[in-house]
């Protein structure tokens, strides 16, 4: 039986960021964490160290003694979307290079597979299908990371998605110049676990100028 948590690890998940879940210790001890599948490493620089599920309701009390440290919770093995990866925001002056062919679509592959894994173990209940703390403060590069991974066409031109960022909370903006490309990022961005609704965008907050946009939100529920 796994031994129980020290009280230095105990007080470690304690101190852990409560939206995102991120640890901050030595690495001896970060470690023992993640022997107790209550915390697993980041496998992109910097390899920061996370909560776990199991780890997050250990942290909240609801979960004590050794059962805690029992639930199978393996480190993820696909790449999250951080690091050197960026997702096209389709807000670039010009098309990057690279932004086309085989790499590409491997490199936007496994980024999405590393944002689920990312979900799976730093949602409190495992979940998949719904955005985590990450993507909610990293909105942005969440959302063009959906769409992408779903095969949107980003900007820049007039066909081609935008996201950009709002002034509302945990919301960004998203706009398509061709009415079918906005539609196909409404439903990616639903698929994705993002609310969304659309509005018609007005000149000086009056009156509609013909424009359609997005505003999405990453769903809590």
């Amino acid at each position: 039986m796994t031994k129980p948590p020290t009280a230095a690890q105990r007080r470690i998940i304690e101190a852990a960021d409560p939206a995102t879940g991120r640890l901050a210790g030595s690495e001896a001890q970060l470690a023992g964490l993640v022997r107790h599948r209550l915390a697993f490493r980041h496998p992109r620089p910097p390899h920061a160290y996370f909560l776990t599920p199991t780890g997050h309701r250990l942290r909240e009390g609801a979960e004590s003694g050794p059962d805690a440290a029992e639930a199978p919770s393996p480190p993820p093995a696909a790449p999250a979307p951080s690091g050197l990866f960026a997702a096209r925001t389709g807000t670039e002056s010009i098309r990057p290079p690279g932004a086309e062919g085989p790499a590409r679509a491997r490199d936007v592959r496994s980024a999405w597979e590393g944002l689920l894994e990312m979900r799976r173990m730093t949602n409190r209940d495992a979940a998949r299908e719904r955005p985590c703390a990450w993507e909610r403060t990293h909105l942005v590069q969440a959302a063009a990371l959906a769409l992408e991974a779903a095969g949107c066409l980003p900007g820049p031109g007039p066909a081609g998605y935008r996201v950009s960022e709002t002034a509302q909370p945990e919301a960004v903006a998203v706009h398509d110049g061709v009415p079918d490309g906005l539609r196909a990022c409404a439903a990616a961005l639903e698929a994705a676990g993002w609310q969304v609704s659309e509005h018609a965008e007005r000149t000086n907050g009056v009156r509609p100028n013909g424009v359609r946009y997005l505003l999405a939100s990453p769903r809590r529920s």
